[in-house]
């Protein structure tokens, strides 16, 4: 089996993108030959059924589309906003994005989702996507992970966190429902978190265009932000190791990174330790430092 990262910033950090793709094409060989890139999520600034972050990628999206299509890397626009309306779906910029990107090329593009009233608007209007159902349901039971991976609209379903190492459940599953989970690698917020909806709920409403008061976390450790030496310090991250020798085996194939809030020196830095063989980590880091186009802080 081979590993499947979903990985952050489409449109958020393009440009890294630009640099990044045609060296994994020409190099393969400075990268783990037991994975591959499964996709790359994102959504534009100012979108009206974006969750989870506020966006603020720039770029233009027929941009982030031809980078995809041409090296045959899905593209999944992230449309989690949990508290959409009826009013909300003829949203001009979000169907334009959506009929751009269901016009794929060599690989199928996704949206990830956390309203089924998007759902079903999007299956009927744009049936060439897939659909993820998103870790911004929080799915903390194990029940209802279960319902979800049952349901047929999804291909893939994103679990809480908190639920990454719960084998003695997970190991139940049968093999089509173990190839649906899509585990959430790198998540800083620590497990004990009571507030994780609350916070995506805010996302949403500052996305609708809302004028709500910011969500306050109270964390510890809120004040250094996110950094990935905590991520790794989480008994819910998940590492190259553990992927390889714990995950990949017990049939679980698919892994999402977080990080479309953070700078593209962070991206990079995810890039370098999930995909990128130790050895070979020094020449990727200076083929992309050393582009002075990129603006990596």
């Amino acid at each position: 089996m081979k590993a499947f990262y979903h990985l952050p910033g489409l449109f958020e950090f393009y440009e890294l993108y630009r640099l990044f793709l045609p060296l994994y094409r020409a190099h393969r060989e400075y990268f783990y030959d037991w994975c591959e890139i499964g996709s790359i999520y994102g959504a534009p600034a100012d979108c009206l059924w974006g969750g989870g972050r506020v966006g603020f990628g720039e770029d233009r999206p027929e941009e982030a589309a031809a980078l995809t299509r041409e090296y045959g890397v899905s593209a999944r626009l992230t449309f989690s906003n949990s508290l959409l309306l009826p009013e909300h779906l003829p949203d001009r910029k979000c169907n334009a994005l959506c009929a751009l990107f269901e016009k794929s090329g060599a690989a199928q593009n996704g949206v990830i989702l956390c309203s089924d009233l998007l759902l079903d608007y999007l299956r009927q209007r744009y049936p060439g996507f897939y659909f993820v159902s998103s870790t911004t349901k929080v799915l903390t039971e194990f029940r209802q992970l279960a319902a979800e991976l049952s349901r047929e609209e999804f291909r893939y379903v994103v679990p809480d966190y908190r639920l990454n190492k719960a084998f003695d459940r997970l190991d139940t599953l049968d093999a089509e429902r173990k190839r649906k989970l899509e585990f959430l690698c790198n998540e800083c917020c620590p497990v004990s978190c009571p507030d994780r909806k609350a916070c995506y709920e805010t996302v949403s409403r500052k996305n609708l265009g809302e004028d709500c008061a910011e969500h306050v976390c109270a964390s510890p450790h809120a004040g250094r932000g996110y950094r990935f030496s905590d991520a790794m310090r989480s008994p819910a991250f998940i590492g190259v190791d553990e992927i390889q020798n714990t995950y990949l085996p017990k049939g679980f194939s698919h892994f999402k990174i977080e990080g479309r809030g953070l700078g593209s020196a962070v991206v990079l830095e995810f890039l370098l330790y999930y995909l990128t063989k130790p050895e070979h980590q020094l020449q990727v880091r200076e083929e992309i430092y050393l582009d002075s186009a990129l603006d990596l802080f």
